[in-house]
């Protein structure tokens, strides 16, 4: 017997400023100043990929790099996390994800 099984339906939305605006003003929120930055005046978001996906919601992840330091976050569904990633872990998973959702 074979089962039909869809894959959900997905949206690539690294092109949605105002997505993008809204989900780093929250991470910005999470960094710690003094620790994590002095002034945020130069202060970059990159992200690595940006996807709403039917039935599961955001899922992306990205890198904020301050003057002190590079955080790197995921955001899955509705909850964003802080992960301890290195530059190379984030760019495998990364292409990673790309080469599986492209």
């Amino acid at each position: 017997m074979f089962f039909n099984k869809k894959k959900p339906k997905e949206s690539n939305e690294i092109m949605n400023k105002e997505l993008k605006e809204r989900i780093a003003d929250t991470a910005l929120s999470i960094l710690q100043e003094g620790i994590d930055f002095e002034d945020l005046a130069y202060t970059k978001v990159e992200f690595g990929y940006l996807f709403d996906i039917d039935g599961h919601g955001i899922e992306s992840l990205f890198k904020i790099i301050t003057d002190k330091t590079t955080a790197y976050f995921a955001v899955q569904g509705t909850s964003m996390l802080r992960l301890n990633f290195s530059e190379e872990l984030f760019q495998s998973t990364v292409d990673g994800f790309l080469d599986l959702h492209s």
